[in-house]
C-alpha cells in the first residue's frame, strides 16, 4: 500500500461492493420485489408525466415544468439504481463504457432532486411574495434555463472525476468490469473529501433556500388581507418540500449505512446482502417513489386528471383543469 503520496493505494477505506453470493429462491424473490416496485412507480410517474403533457397549460406553467422534471428525474434514477443494484447482486460483468454512463446518470439524477426542490420553493416564493412580478420572473424559458443550470451543478463533480480517471488511465473505458461506483472513479482519498464537500454544499444551500422561502411566505400569509388561501397553500407546499428534502437526505446516507453494514457483518456475506437489500429498498427506493406521488396527490389540478388517465379514462367526463 502506498504511503500518503495520494496514489490509488490511499483508497483502502473502501469496501468491496460486489459480493459473490448464491442466488437462491429467497434472494431472487427479494430482488424481484425491488425491481417490480421500481418499475411500478416508474409507471406511475410516467402516467403523471403524461398527465402534465396532456394539457398545454401544464407545460407552460413554471411550477408544473419543475414538477415534470422531478418526475422524469426520479424515474430515471429509479431505473438506473435498480439496474446497478441487480447487476451488482447478480455479479454480472458489463462494458466499462456502459457502466460509466449508468454511474454518471445515477449520480446526476440523485443530486438533481434537492436542487429541483429548491427551485420549486423559490417559484412559490416569487408567486406569493411578488405576485405582480411573478409572470415576468418565472417564465417557461427561464425555468428551462434553471433546469439546465442544476444539471450542470449536479454533474460538475463527477465530470471532474471522469476527466481525472481518463487522464491517468486513457484506456479506462475499454474492457469488461463489474460495475460499481466506488471502484471505478475514486482513485484518491481527496476525491471522497471533494464528494462530501459538494454534498454538504448542496444540502446546506437547499436547506437555507427552503427555510428562507417558508419563513418569507409565512410572513406574507399573515400580513396580506386578501388571497390568504393561496398563501396558505404555498406555505404547505414549501413545508412539503422541506419534508421531501429530509427524504433526500436519508437517501444520501445510503452509502454510509451500507459501508457500516459491511463492516459490522464482517465475513458473513449472506447477512450483509440481506441487510443491503433492506437498505436499498427502504432508504434509496421508497423515498424516490413516494415523493412525486405525494406531491401529485395534493395538487388539485393534476390529481383528478391523473386518476382519469390512470384508470384508462373510465370516467364519463374528463376533469377540467383549474390552476390557482
Amino acid at each position: 500500500m502506498a504511503g500518503s503520496n495520494g496514489t490509488t493505494g490511499d483508497v483502502f477505506f473502501y469496501y468491496q461492493q460486489v459480493v459473490i453470493v448464491e442466488m437462491d429462491a429467497g434472494l431472487s424473490t427479494k430482488t424481484a420485489v425491488a425491481v417490480l416496485t421500481s418499475l411500478f412507480f416508474c409507471f406511475v410517474n410516467s402516467m403523471m408525466f403524461f398527465t402534465l403533457r396532456s394539457k398545454r397549460i401544464f407545460y407552460e406553467t413554471p411550477r408544473y415544468i419543475l414538477f415534470g422534471h422531478m418526475l422524469m428525474n426520479d424515474s430515471v434514477l429509479l431505473l438506473g439504481t435498480t439496474i446497478l443494484y441487480t447487476v451488482g447482486l447478480s455479479f454480472i460483468p458489463m462494458p466499462n463504457s456502459i457502466c460509466t454512463l449508468l454511474v454518471f446518470v445515477c449520480y446526476c439524477t440523485f443530486r438533481n432532486a434537492p436542487l429541483t426542490l429548491a427551485l420549486m420553493s423559490l417559484e412559490r416564493y416569487v408567486a406569493i411574495c411578488f405576485p405582480l412580478r411573478h409572470c415576468n420572473i418565472a417564465t417557461a424559458k427561464r425555468t428551462g434555463i434553471t433546469i439546465a443550470v442544476i444539471w450542470f451543478l449536479s454533474s460538475i463533480n463527477i465530470i471532474i472525476d471522469i476527466i481525472l480517471v481518463l487522464t491517468i488511465k486513457p484506456d479506462f473505458l475499454a474492457g469488461i468490469i463489474f460495475c460499481t461506483l466506488e471502484k471505478k472513479l475514486y482513485l484518491f482519498k481527496w476525491q471522497l473529501d471533494k464528494l462530501q464537500a459538494f454534498d454538504v454544499l448542496y444540502f446546506v444551500s437547499v436547506t437555507v433556500i427552503i427555510i428562507f422561502t417558508y419563513i418569507s411566505i409565512m410572513i406574507t400569509a399573515r400580513s396580506v388581507s386578501s388571497d390568504k388561501d393561496s398563501a396558505k397553500k404555498a406555505l404547505k407546499t414549501v413545508l412539503l418540500h422541506l419534508i421531501q428534502l429530509g427524504l433526500c437526505l436519508t437517501s444520501f446516507l445510503y452509502a454510509t449505512i451500507e459501508r457500516t453494514l459491511y463492516m459490522m457483518t464482517g465475513s458473513n456475506y449472506s447477512l450483509f446482502v440481506n441487510l443491503r437489500y433492506l437498505n436499498f429498498l427502504i432508504i434509496l427506493i421508497l423515498p424516490r417513489c413516494l415523493s412525486p406521488l405525494i406531491y401529485g396527490m395534493r395538487d388539485e389540478a393534476v390529481w383528478p386528471l391523473f386518476k382519469y388517465f390512470f384508470c384508462y379514462r373510465s370516467g364519463k367526463v374528463k376533469p377540467s383543469v383549474n390552476i390557482h
